[in-house]
């Protein structure tokens, strides 16, 4: 295997999604930010690079779990998978956690007002996904599977109106970036998503969907700003579709 080191972070999860972990344990952003090179951010962070080097080694050299190959999938149907399993995931969590969130305002705020900021963070990002998926859903996922379509049958592929399937794709990464800003502001004034002593059991629950949303959401922005959207960009320029 090639220098682990000179490789691009989210080419890595990509490969085996165990990496992810002794990626997340580095504090080291591996959806938003998997376009960097591990040697880049060992120096930005001052990180061991051997130590990490010897980590990511052991996972690609242990047994594979039953973890799909996700790269092996066609693109049609990981767009499939990433709409009903990571889209619905968040439509049926957001609600329930914005509605525990004002619960727990209500009554913890005063003694803990980071409950606040919280609070608004969550619903900036519940509306920010709200919208992020459906652009997705009518517009990107139905172009990627008319391109399918495309090469299998070789029916003619409709120019679309945004160009180059590069453009929602651009739009899309901001939006990751966006959200990945707001889990941060979670994340921190969570404290990692450790409930305070005096915490109610509504606390707890709310924090441990918090940290279980945080880390669906990573692996679904993964599975597209690693996977799907760099196949779409390669199948748009192998069939000659763009403007």
């Amino acid at each position: 295997m090639e220098n682990i080191l000179n490789k691009q972070i989210g080419e890595l999860v990509a490969q085996d999604y165990r990496t992810a972990a002794i990626f997340n344990a580095y504090g080291i952003d591996f959806c938003c930010r998997g376009n960097r090179k591990v040697n880049d951010v060992c120096d930005l962070k001052k990180i061991n690079k051997q130590q990490l080097e010897n980590q990511l080694q052991h996972v690609f050299t242990e047994k594979t779990t039953g973890e799909p190959d996700f790269r092996a999938w066609p693109l049609d149907l990981l767009a499939d998978y990433i709409e009903k399993t990571h889209h619905r995931y968040v439509s049926e969590k957001s609600p329930v956690l914005q509605q525990f969130l004002t619960k727990l305002c209500k009554v913890h705020g005063e003694r803990h007002p980071e409950l606040f900021t919280i609070h608004d963070a969550f619903n900036a990002l519940a509306k920010e996904l709200a919208s992020h998926m459906k652009k997705e859903e009518l517009i990107l996922f139905p172009f990627i599977r008319k391109m399918i379509n495309h090469k299998l049958t070789h029916q003619p592929l409709e120019r679309p109106h945004f160009g180059s399937v590069e453009n929602p794709i651009n739009m899309m990464e901001h939006e990751h970036t966006e959200a990945g800003e707001l889990l941060q502001v979670i994340e921190k004034n969570t404290n990692s998503y450790a409930p305070p002593a005096d915490a109610c059991n509504t606390y707890r629950v709310t924090f441990a969907m918090l940290k279980e949303f945080e880390e669906d959401l990573h692996k679904h922005i993964h599975l597209e700003n690693n996977i799907l959207f760099p196949k779409a960009i390669a199948l748009e320029k192998e069939q000659d579709v763009a403007v």
